[in-house]
């Protein structure tokens, strides 16, 4: 692979089915340069990864503007500060334009403003920002161009005028279609409206001005040689209006003419498709919440000290070193360390966990959680796009516009559907007029029409995006992260899960559990003179003594004379006295009768414990026993994936007896010890050899490997950036009850997308035999087309209603 692709993530409007994102996939992976791109028709996003020595994102974005699509731009204008002549307005103009992601920026100097146009999806105002100070300037946003204009909105709007004026014309055509059935004789029906030419001024707005996006998109699909659902409205339509059209002018040659008039027919077709893409676009639009959610949760200001003067400023504005004052009861703006006060935070809404953290001086802290009680002073580290929750966001992003494996196939149907279509269409139109109804054109077009309009792709698009999105947003409310659609699919076939035993089974946290003492010791002598000396040690396993100790109240003394014994032990002078702490072999070398409690040892042992053996002046004194503990859900989490049908593993490196305590306790199927970082992607391979699809659950860097050869590899969301690197999903939260949460959401999910695909299917399946039989009026086949697309992401947004059980 090349080791320069950058990718990036481009906003697209203009696209009305799957056969649209296929055409702009194929097209821009025909682009030199251009390694892959995915297109998600409910995100409306193109994710493209491309080589920039090859081609840029300015050509990615002409290529889909040629394409006939559009491409969605921010513009923003900065206060600049300091500049002081032409070559500062240049130089800052040279420098932004030179940025990834910015389309064009201007700089005036006389305003001393700059209006930057930029991709939101690969820069934003805070990265222009530092490149303006980086530059030697200062800038802000001006005050009253903070908010960013919603395109979705604007898209909206602008569909529900034109609906609206759709509807007031359509009205009283459907009212002439009404008044003609026998059984509503009785509705008074004024005679103007049954003129052909009036009813011709009705529909033909609909048709040629409110119905034009239409065309125009169809145009543009046929001239890149290939067709889309608006080639179908606009044949099905045109068809009707034009022949309406004959019919009218036909008039002329004879008062006594009935026409047979299908101008409601357009026009009410086109106004209950206007009506079917509001809907889907409101259902698109709740179908990213998950994402709206989380970026509800951060701060909009930020309170900084800058040259010495305090002033509130935009999130944007904040920059990486920047001192920030947070008040008890505000939410932390962004990543960054505690340089002053002490205060306690919730950091729920990142970890799960509902008890607060003590934060003092040197802590980290994390943008969007809240400060409780205390008034702190914290330098910024991370800003923008890098920090804790701007990262989820991204990986949720990310996860929702990348395809899984079951939509090719969908796909695939929805590029050769619409031509097909139009086959069948006229197919249809033929077999009417020369062997149903011999010579009669009405019902051979009214037959056409509906086949043309009931057989829209847009339900067979929509089926698999819409509920990786809503899926996918889900599981990340509950803290489960899925790096793609294609893990959220995989997910579900696993059949066996493997578990690191430190950090994921177990806290990872060594604690004091036990003290034996030897005849005749008094325990607070015996822990006061052991702590002093583990004290002096960095090991994992001599702090967490420290700890269980001087959380008893007991004082710890000086010690001279410190020695640690690396693979052995420690030792040093307290109070005159000579201590040691350490295992059999420093006790054996240092002649110290341990015969009396070796049973003892061995018991603690086979409860997964590690005991360490103490002296004082040369007598065996006792011992402490420390163990690593197992999260309190380990054991319940567990249960529930074996109940789940998965057979649950338990990979570590520590010693046999240790591991297999822990298994029993935890109720692990089986475990495998002493096994070497290197060695722990062996044991993965081993049991996929077996036909077992496996998942990896990990912490640490030496699960790295195995997390990356799992067919699904999980890290636990507390653990080392190298293993959530490696991983596919990564479990915020730490708790194993996100292992089988995670199953259970990508087998809803899947079950989800196999219930819109097969009534996707089924619904163009069995309108086509329907309409092309005339069983079906072509304004019912409009209705129906659009509710088929409605129901199909109403179905998938029933994901986010989706409670897991722990």
């Amino acid at each position: 692979m090349n080791k320069n692709l950058k990718e990036t993530t481009l906003q697209i409007t203009g696209m009305t089915c799957a056969a649209c994102a296929n055409r702009i996939e194929k097209g821009l992976k025909k682009m030199p340069g251009v390694e892959n791109a995915n297109v998600n028709l409910a995100l409306e996003k193109s994710t493209i990864q491309y080589d920039p020595n090859q081609v840029s994102v300015k050509d990615l974005e002409k290529k889909i503007e040629d394409l006939g699509y559009g491409v969605v731009k921010e513009k923003k204008e900065l206060v600049i500060t300091g500049m002081t002549c032409a070559a500062c307005a240049n130089r800052i103009e040279k420098g932004l334009n030179k940025m990834p992601g910015v389309t064009n920026a201007t700089v005036n100097l006389a305003l001393e403003n700059a209006t930057v146009e930029f991709n939101p999806a690969e820069v934003n105002v805070s990265d222009i920002i530092q490149r303006i100070e980086k530059l030697g300037y200062g800038a802000h946003l001006e005050d009253n161009k903070k908010e960013t204009v919603d395109f979705r909105e604007q898209e909206m709007k602008k569909q529900f005028i034109k609906f609206l004026a759709a509807a007031i014309l359509s009205v009283p055509l459907l009212w002439t279609m009404v008044g003609h059935f026998p059984f509503t004789s009785f509705i008074y029906m004024p005679d103007f409206l049954m003129n052909p030419w009036v009813q011709m001024a009705f529909a033909t707005p609909v048709q040629f001005i409110i119905g034009w996006q239409f065309y125009t998109s169809a145009f543009k699909a046929l001239k890149n040689g290939s067709a889309n659902m608006d080639v179908l409205v606009a044949l099905g339509t045109s068809a009707a209006y034009f022949y309406s059209l004959y019919q009218t002018i036909k008039t002329f040659e004879s008062t006594t003419v009935h026409p047979q008039l299908y101008f409601e027919t357009s026009a009410v077709l086109i106004t209950l498709i206007l009506l079917g893409k509001l809907f889907e676009a409101k259902a698109k639009g709740r179908s990213s919440e998950a994402i709206k959610k989380l970026m509800g949760l951060q701060a909009k200001q930020a309170r900084v000290v800058r040259n010495g003067v305090e002033k509130e400023i935009p999130l944007e504005e904040v920059v990486v070193g920047d001192i920030i004052l947070v008040k008890p009861g505000e939410k932390i703006p962004v990543d960054g360390e505690v340089i002053e006060g002490n205060t306690v935070v919730d950091e729920s809404m990142l970890t799960g966990e509902s008890i607060p953290v003590d934060k003092t001086a040197g802590s980290l802290v994390f943008g969007s959680t809240i400060n409780k009680n205390g008034f702190i002073k914290m330098k910024a580290t991370k800003v923008g796009r890098d920090t804790a929750l701007a990262q989820i966001i991204k990986v949720v992003e990310d996860a929702q516009g990348k395809k899984a494996p079951i939509q090719r196939l969908a796909d695939k149907i929805s590029g050769i559907f619409v031509p097909i279509v139009v086959g069948i269409a006229v197919i249809t139109f033929v077999i009417w007029i020369f062997f149903i109804a011999p010579g009669e054109v009405t019902p051979a077009l009214e037959a056409m029409i509906s086949v043309l309009v009931i057989a829209c792709p847009c339900a067979l698009g929509l089926a698999t995006p819409t509920s990786i999105m809503a899926g996918t947003g889900r599981a990340a409310e509950y803290g489960i992260l899925f790096k793609g659609g294609e893990y959220l699919e995989q997910t579900h076939q696993l059949d066996t899960v493997v578990v690191d035993k430190t950090g994921t089974v177990t806290k990872g946290e060594p604690a004091l559990t036990d003290v034996v003492l030897a005849a005749g010791k008094d325990e607070l002598t015996f822990l006061s003179l052991i702590g002093s000396v583990e004290k002096q040690s960095e090991h994992p396993l001599a702090q967490a003594i420290v700890k269980g100790i001087e959380a008893r109240g007991i004082a710890l003394q000086e010690v001279q004379e410190f020695q640690a014994i690396p693979g052995l032990g420690v030792q040093g002078i307290v109070a005159g006295k000579k201590v040691l702490v350490g295992n059999r072999r420093f006790m054996q070398a240092n002649l110290v009768d341990i015969t009396p409690v070796l049973s003892q040892m061995e018991q603690f042992e086979e409860k997964g414990k590690t005991a360490m053996l103490a002296s004082i002046d040369g007598e065996f004194a006792g011992l402490v026993a420390v163990s690593d503990t197992v999260k309190e859900t380990s054991k319940q989490a567990i249960e529930r994936l074996k109940e789940m049908g998965i057979e649950v593993i338990m990979l570590t490196g520590d010693n046999e007896r240790t591991a297999k305590a822990i298994g029993e306790e935890v109720g692990v199927d089986y475990v495998i010890a002493d096994v070497l970082p290197e060695q722990k992607a062996e044991e993965i391979k081993k049991l996929q050899n077996t036909g077992k699809k496996v998942a990896m659950v990990g912490d640490g860097i030496n699960d790295a490997p195995a997390l990356a050869v799992a067919d699904i590899g999980m890290a636990i969301g507390t653990g080392t950036d190298v293993a959530i690197e490696s991983a596919d999903i990564t479990l915020i939260r730490g708790d194993l009850n996100s292992i089988a949460d995670a199953i259970l959401m990508s087998r809803k999910t899947i079950r989800n997308i196999k219930q819109n695909l097969f009534w996707a299917f089924a619904y163009n399946a069995l309108g086509i035999p329907i309409a092309a039989a005339g069983f079906l009026a072509p304004w019912v086949a409009g209705a129906a087309m659009a509710f088929s697309s409605v129901s199909v992401v109403l179905n998938a947004l029933r994901l986010q209603k989706v409670k897991l059980n722990h």
